[in-house]
């Protein structure tokens, strides 16, 4: 499935609802998902963000078996509305997910392009009688670097203000409760080498509302990401060429955690037939 305006154009897989393709110009931006570093290229996260300890969750003292990131990346989704320029996906609950999430809900994913923009839109609804709990977030994953004469490292991210940032450190997956300083210089974050030696950089204090990745020509592209409290910064390895980009409203699960979904760090909760709506703006220049 494509979607295009005269600036852009962009593909689709009704998979995950995922999308493959971002291109400008003669210019692909998206990953394209080389199974040599990492198979995907901008899955969505849900109903959790990260991983679980034990790789399960409870409920009312109910254990659920729930892999990392969530089902949702992994299901077909059906095409709700294709336009020229826009595309809806949804994901309704069914008994096969009903036996792993005991949540009645609708997940619909919308992709606008707008001038040299891409929005993309979560809506999730509880369609049950009771209270839903649940996280959602974004994975996207930029080509970087963008051509073959030039190094991952000579790549930098630019945050909007000025950010005195920390990331929370992971081990196997999970938070250990430790906390690192992220060195930046002019607001910038240098995708060094070492960057990742120690999985995603988490953050979950920061003031920006916009953060630019640039290369040695230039600013490649803005991600607008208002509104969500937490961002991942991650690559595969030091030989992975590429980075993502990744707005969560919800984080994996610290190392002493109860299991408990209702006490996870991040967890939204809605009412029945309420919605939950956020979005995030790829801006390409």
């Amino acid at each position: 499935m494509k979607i295009a305006n005269q600036h852009l154009a962009a593909s689709f897989k009704t998979k995950g609802a995922e999308m493959t393709s971002l291109i400008k110009g003669d210019c692909e931006y998206l990953w394209q998902a080389n199974p040599k570093h990492w198979g995907r290229h901008a899955p969505v996260l849900f109903p959790v963000v990260g991983k679980l300890k034990k790789d399960l969750y409870t409920i009312d003292g109910v254990e659920y078996p729930m892999n990392q990131h969530g089902f949702a990346r992994d299901m077909e989704f059906e095409i709700e509305e294709h336009n020229s320029d826009s595309i809806t996906f949804i994901l309704k609950s069914d008994s096969e997910t009903l036996k792993v999430y005991p949540f009645k809900f609708e997940l619909r994913i919308t992709y606008e392009l707008i001038g040299s923009s891409v929005k993309v839109n979560y809506s999730v609804v509880d369609t049950g009688k009771g209270p839903m709990l649940f996280s959602i977030g974004a994975h996207p994953a930029f080509n970087c670097p963008m051509t073959s004469e030039e190094n991952r490292s000579d790549y930098w991210l630019q945050f909007e203000y000025a950010e005195n940032l920390e990331t929370h450190l992971l081990d196997g997956g999970l938070f250990s409760g430790n906390r690192e300083k992220v060195n930046l210089s002019d607001n910038k974050l240098l995708i060094k080498d070492t960057l990742f030696d120690k999985d995603a950089l988490v953050l979950k204090q920061f003031k920006s509302e916009r953060v630019h990745l640039y290369s040695p020509k230039g600013k490649w592209l803005t991600f607008h990401l208002a509104g969500f409290p937490y961002l991942g910064i991650w690559s595969k390895s030091k030989e992975s060429p590429f980075v993502c980009i990744e707005p969560w409203f919800g984080l994996a699960d610290r190392a002493d955690h109860n299991q408990k979904l209702i006490d996870k760090e991040g967890i939204i909760i809605l009412k029945p037939q309420e919605k939950f709506s956020c979005a995030y703006t790829i801006e390409l220049h």
